[in-house]
């Protein structure tokens, strides 16, 4: 009977801990994550290094990274990038994450293509 409750009691636990394995506010929908705006995210084809976004300056006025707080931790597959101006965005399997300025949020994505696919778990 013990070892059936310390069961339980992990996997309880191993769920919760699941529910805490994304950013604050971003969700998933149909297997693609959603950011707290609720515009659909993005990973950049050009982002080859694990952990650096090359999408600076004007591709970044358009795809808005997805900001992390200053103290934003790592957890999982989620990771926290520097961007080039010192600002902190999340990252999920080392690939940066970005919305689409012409996105409007709970409305199918519009910016999706060769180099902007949507960003799926």
């Amino acid at each position: 009977m013990r070892i059936l409750a310390g069961l339980m009691t992990a996997s309880a636990l191993s769920l919760m801990g699941a529910a805490w394995a994304t950013p604050p506010g971003v969700t998933e929908k149909d297997g693609a994550f959603v950011a707290p705006d609720g515009k659909a995210l993005y990973t950049f084809a050009r982002d080859t290094t694990p952990g650096k976004s090359a999408c600076n300056g004007q591709c970044a006025t358009n795809w808005p990274p997805l900001a992390a707080a200053a103290d934003a931790k790592d957890d999982g597959q989620w990771s926290v990038v520097t961007r080039d101006d010192g600002a902190k965005m999340w990252a999920y399997k080392g690939k940066p994450l970005y919305t689409y300025v012409r996105d409007t949020a709970g409305q199918p994505a519009s910016g999706v293509g060769p180099a902007w696919p949507l960003a799926v778990k």
